[in-house]
């Protein structure tokens, strides 16, 4: 069973964290600047639903964009497809 929160009130000051400006964030090794890696796991994870198994297919992209996604490291035709989802789930 999930514990429910004693307090009633946020502490977050959400006002003044919607006012900053990029400048105005201070970055350190406890908070460090997201990376892609860090926000494609959040986009994977957004409760995104379940999908049926993959189907393969023969796509051209251009070969800039295919070089960006191999050099973020192993697995960038799931971090495409993970891309290609989330924009679905926008655009509807």
């Amino acid at each position: 069973m999930k514990r429910q929160s004693s307090s009633t009130k946020p502490l977050t000051n959400f006002r003044r964290l919607r006012s900053m400006k990029n400048k105005d964030i201070q970055l350190s090794a406890e908070h460090p600047e997201a990376d892609v890696k860090h926000i494609v796991r959040g986009i994977v994870r957004s409760g995104l639903k379940a999908v049926p198994p993959k189907q393969s297919v023969s796509l051209r992209i251009d070969a800039d964009v295919l070089e960006w996604f191999k050099s973020k490291g192993a697995g960038y035709q799931t971090r495409i497809n993970s891309v290609l989802r989330a924009f679905t789930e926008v655009a509807r």
